[in-house]
Parts: structure tokens; sequence; C-alpha cells
């Protein structure tokens, strides 16, 4: 299996799983560099636990940079170690435990988003079928297969109007506030009513002979066709060094892709993002009715409410349970999914106020809402703003709920899975730490919980931001600081 890094900007950026170019139910995940630290043999008393992290931190690289820390007792919530812990830093993909946090709170770890499918006029032959979106992240094709031989199960042979129901908004929303080089790569898509595949294609970009363009192989026809390419590639000598970049115009949907491949590298693997994901579950769908032999007259998409008075509910679509959705979320890092899940708290009311249905779910939990600043629900934005004290306040907080194991258990385990499967092996804390990471270029974020082998558990939080180290060399800074955190005991 070739994983191939695609870029070092935005919050997680990691591998594809071939197989999710056949079977789209896979997530696109995120994988951290593994630490390089060893298991030692090491205990930290109490008492020397400030000097061992100030030590860490007291580096002439690191001079620099700009360190949050705060760790506590789970339990008491005795303050063990504090630095700037109420000073302001971009979390980075450490927003997603708010997110995920109110989402559960206010629907529970069973709650499902059923997307219904409405229907008028007389079999075999209706007048309307009507899907109308209800932002489910983990719609896909197989879905949309099992829909169509349903309906021709029950005798549908023919539909006049094909209805699919998106957004508000014809264009799907992208947050403002992100980096525009981010947004035709998959971990930066649209988010809208109608979600398919996680608005996500793979394009891959093949050798062919020396001197000759790149061939380019979608994995779905009808989301590459969105796209215009201009082809500027060239298949380079044996051994030649891999330059290939991607350029989006924001007239119109076309990408630029130059540069060059060796001939005997193996093949490039690029998740982009699908142009218009409402065109583009709309012709989904008619291409598996057809395929099963419905006919379909005329179709559209239609934006925003519509009537459905003079329709019947005949089948509902329900997605994963939340539980699973916010695992992925957390564990994979996946930013389509913290989307969607702030859209969820939007709750009938105007879709800009999704985050203030989140700021008072949270405040509710005792969260003090002077303590962040957020302008997205995954943290790909560079103008979201939280302390320290503000996630570990959330962890506490959330670990005296009812769904406090269920918000503990969709962290990814340190050594065993998620974005920190590849740190903290053979060491004293492997699959003893639950723990959020975030990384964006100069900053970097790990926040969760530690079972101490020796000591009470901990909730803790480590933000670095304002730094010119990589992100590898920042995480490894981070892997010693909770490493002696782990490796406490009574002295």
């Amino acid at each position: 299996m070739n994983l191939y890094y695609l870029r070092l900007r935005g919050v997680r950026i990691g591998w594809f799983i071939l197989s999710f170019i056949f079977m789209f139910s896979i997530p696109l995940q995120a994988k951290e560099i593994s630490s390089t630290l060893n298991k030692e043999d090491i205990s930290v008393c109490q008492a020397d636990l400030k000097s061992k992290i100030d030590t860490i931190l007291d580096q002439e690289e690191l001079k620099r940079s700009h360190w949050g820390i705060l760790v506590k007792t789970l339990d008491n919530q005795t303050t063990l170690y504090e630095l700037n812990s109420q000073k302001y830093f971009i979390p980075a993909s450490n927003v997603k435990l708010l997110t995920t946090a109110a989402t559960l709170i206010k629907f529970g770890a069973n709650y499902q988003i059923k997307t219904p499918v409405y229907v008028s006029g007389s079999y075999p032959n209706l007048s309307v079928l009507k899907i109308v979106g209800q932002g489910d992240p983990t719609f896909n094709s197989k879905q949309l297969e099992t829909l169509a031989k349903e309906l021709k199960a029950r005798g549908i042979n023919s539909i006049d109007n094909l209805i699919v129901q998106d957004s508000p908004l014809e264009k799907p929303s992208i947050n403002p506030t992100w980096e525009w080089e981010d947004i035709q790569f998959y971990y930066a898509p649209a988010v809208n009513k109608l979600i398919l595949n996680k608005n996500t294609v793979i394009l891959t970009l093949n050798t062919q002979e020396i001197g000759e363009k790149l061939a380019m192989d979608w994995s779905d026809s009808i989301a590459a066709n969105q796209w215009i390419i201009d082809n500027k590639t060239v298949t380079g000598e044996e051994d030649s060094s891999y330059s290939v970049s991607i350029n989006r115009n924001f007239a119109k949907p076309l990408l630029t892709i130059t540069g060059s491949l060796a001939i005997n590298s193996d093949p490039r693997i690029l998740g982009m993002t699908v142009v218009n994901p409402g065109e583009y579950f709309l012709n989904s769908v008619q291409f598996y009715l057809e395929k099963e032999g419905i006919n379909i007259i005329k179709s559209q998409v239609v934006y925003g409410d519509s009537a459905t008075e003079n329709l019947v509910k005949i089948i509902e679509i329900n997605s994963d349970p939340l539980q699973e959705i916010i695992t992925k979320t957390n564990q994979d890092s996946n930013n389509l999914y913290a989307e969607s899940l702030l859209n969820l708290l939007v709750n009938g009311t105007p879709e800009n106020s999704s985050l203030d249905n989140l700021k008072e779910i949270l405040t509710e939990l005792g969260l003090d809402t002077n303590s962040y600043h957020l302008k997205d629900g995954s943290g790909l934005s560079r103008h979201n703003l939280v302390t320290p004290e503000t996630l570990v306040n959330l962890l506490t907080l959330m670990a005296e709920t009812p769904e406090g194991i269920n918000y503990r258990d969709s962290l990814p385990i340190g050594g065993v899975n998620g974005t920190i499967t590849n740190r903290f092996k053979k060491t004293i804390i492997e699959g003893k730490v639950q723990a959020k990471t975030g990384t964006l270029s100069g900053t970097s974020s790990l926040s969760g919980y530690i079972n101490s082998p020796n000591y009470a558990p901990l909730a803790f939080s480590i933000l670095v931001n304002k730094s010119d180290l990589k992100s590898s060399q920042l995480r490894q800074i981070i892997d010693k600081i909770v490493i002696n955190l782990g490796s406490l005991k009574q002295c």
C-alpha cells in the first residue's frame, strides 16, 4: 500500500487508503508522523514536574514559539502545570473537541440523521420523486444504489420529475476564513445538505512514456466531469524529482496541473473536492435509477425549503449513529464531518447561528463564553481562538456528563488508533492517552486525557503557535511532555 502526503497546510493531512477508491464508506484519514521516543523506565515526582517540562521547553530552537499548557487531575482538578493557560491560541483541529461535545450533548450517541424520500403519483409511473437533504456526511453511492434497487422492486418504471433539495444557497458553503489554496483539496470540501461520498473525488496521476503528459484517472466520472483540467504535466526521467503542483482558477472550475513525475514512480493519488455537490448528488441519483431501468423525464436541484405537503414519504435513509460520526470526526480529524455536525446545531434557525447555538450548549455545560472564539467547527480557520484552560475545562466538564464515556471513547488512543496511531508506541503510556491532535503550519496541539499508570487520571492541553519548526519536531516536543505526565507518581 502506497501512502502519499499531499500537503503540509491545513488541519491534518494524511494518506489515502487505496480501497477508498472503490468503497467510499472508508473515511479519508490522517496520520501523525511517528514519535522517535522509546520506552524508558522513568518516573517523575509531582514536585519535579514543573522543572522537567520547563527544561524540555528551554531550548534555543523553541525560543520564538508561543506555548500554552495546562495539566489538571481529572477528579479534583488540581493544577499540576500551567503556562499561558489563559492566553488565546489558534487551536487547529482541537476545535473539534468543542464541536463534537456540543453535538453529543444535544443529540446523544444514538441519534441518526434521517434523509427522507417523498413521492407523488401512482405506480409504476411517478409524477415526483424528491430527496430532501439533511446534511448526512456519511451518505455514499452504495446507499443511492440500494435506493434505486428498492424503488425498482416496488414497481417504479418512470419518474416525471426527479428533485433533490439542497442547502438554501445554490453555491455550497465555503467558510470565508479558510485559506483559498486549501479548498480544492479533500480536507476542505464544501458543506451542504446533500453530501455524497464526502464531497470528494480521487484523482490518480500515472506516468506514460518519457516526455508525455501524465495520465489522469478519476474514481468517479460524474464528479470528474465538473472539473476542467489544463494538463501541463510531463513524465520525467527515471528517479527525477517529483514536482507536481495543482492550482485552481476560482472564476471557473479549472484545475491547472503542472510539474513532472519520474517514469519509475508509483502513481500519485490526490483527493479533490467536488465542484457542485448538489448537481453531483442529482446526477448520481439519476445514474443509479436509470441503471435499474427507471426512466427519468426531468431532473433538478432545488435550493432551500420547498413544499412536501402533497407528497408521501416512503423511505428514510439513516446515517451512522452519532457516536460513530463523532468518533470518525475526532479519530480521523475529518473536517467535513465536523462542519456537518456544526450545521446540525442550526435546528431551524438561520445557518449563521450554528456557532451561537454551539456556544449556548457549552455555556449550559459550564464553559466560559469569553474563553474561546470560533469561526468554524473543524479548526481549519486561523481565526479560531481558544485557551488551554478552555479545553481542559471542557474535558473535565464532559467527563462528568452522561455522555462522558462516549465522548472520551471518540478520541484517538496513543499508539493504537486515529491520528496518534504512531505516537507513544513503546512508551509507558502506550494505550493510555486519549487525545485530539491539531496541525496547521507553525501550529500544533494535543489535548485530552491520560490514564497514568502510577498517578491519578489527568486532563491536559498543549498548544503551540508561531513556530518556525516542522510539525514533526513540534509533535516530538509535545510527546516528551506528555510522556513525563504519564510517568507521574506520588513521591
